[in-house]
């Protein structure tokens, strides 16, 4: 009850917000929850609860109903030039942790455990994987996720070109190779940028085309795929089996990507254009459907930042309850 009044009181002095009181009014939904749907989220969506208390934010999440929980990195054991990447993101917006928030990996996952969680996936950027490979698994060893996933490609000149994207395919192939010997695969997240044309082929269909499904799978990000131009249905219908996690978040209007992804700012022009799974334009529903036929494994909430935490919280638990 202690933890619990600390978060209270820390979440009212960010913005008058509190989750405490919506645990009475989930207690009816949680009961038409099955076994079978475990809900995720990308932790991404609520920084700042989990920034200023890890522990209590994700003893919230697990009472609400989510079970699996998608990480972020870098980790104490990144790279360091993963750990400069992130720096200028954490400067922007005034986060004080990342990844483990203090704890050690085998402290998380015991508290994951404890509080009924699981960790299917962790974020990682690809310096920590071209460089420090054999860290990277070691320090992951206590979560023990089944997918590593970049988030996207911050260098333009990994993607600039066909010739870029396949040598990223064979690269991919590379990482997934050695992943699988210590128990998961590597796997890579849309971000808008990848639907650029080059010699008649986009960017993302080159690295799907080009991978192989036994080392290397994908991520699909509904709303970077939308801001691309592009349908996540025609996406996931194309490429069977291929997306094994989905980002679901809605747009409340029709929003393109025009960066080159080199900055977060670019990113986070979009972030106040999104809102939560079923209230937006569009329709989540049939890309759930369509992503369970298609082979999607595990399907989480990640609205970037999410102004209002206790309402998106509430509101996507709901929805994807309904959903999934």
């Amino acid at each position: 009850m202690k933890r619990r009044k600390a978060l209270k009181n820390t979440i009212m002095g960010l913005g008058g917000i509190s989750l405490l009181s919506s645990f009475t009014k989930m207690e009816s939904l949680m009961n038409t929850l099955n076994d079978d749907q475990k809900i995720g989220i990308q932790l991404f969506t609520i920084p700042f609860l989990v920034d200023n208390d890890f522990e209590g934010a994700l003893k919230i999440l697990s009472e609400m109903g989510y079970k699996e929980i998608e990480l972020f990195g870098p980790y104490p054991f990144s790279h360091d030039n993963s750990k400069q990447v992130f720096t200028q993101m954490q400067q922007m917006l005034n986060l004080k942790q990342h990844s483990f928030y203090g704890k050690s990996a085998k402290e998380t996952s015991e508290l994951m455990k404890d509080l009924g969680l699981t960790v299917p996936s962790v974020h990682c950027y690809i310096d920590s994987l071209r460089y420090g490979m054999n860290d990277f698994l070691e320090g992951m060893k206590p979560l023990a996720p089944k997918y590593a996933v970049i988030p996207a490609l911050m260098n333009p000149e990994d993607r600039n070109s066909k010739e870029a994207y396949l040598k990223l395919a064979e690269e991919f192939n590379g990482f997934g190779k050695q992943m699988k010997a210590h128990g998961m695969k590597f796997a890579y997240h849309n971000h808008g940028y990848e639907h650029i044309v080059f010699d008649g082929e986009m960017g993302l269909d080159i690295l799907l085309n080009n991978t192989d499904p036994d080392f290397v799978q994908f991520e699909i990000d509904i709303f970077w795929m939308k801001a691309a131009g592009q349908e996540p249905i025609d996406y996931l219908k194309k490429y069977p089996n291929r997306f094994k996690m989905m980002h679901v978040k809605d747009a409340a209007k029709k929003f393109r990507f025009k960066g080159d992804g080199s900055t977060p700012d670019q990113w986070m022009e979009g972030f106040p254009l999104m809102s939560d799974p079923g209230e937006g334009i569009f329709d989540i529903q049939a890309i759930i459907k369509q992503g369970i036929a298609s082979g999607v494994e595990h399907f989480y909430l990640e609205r970037d930042m999410a102004p209002d935490s206790e309402q998106t919280l509430k509101n996507s638990i709901k929805k994807l309850i309904e959903m999934i």
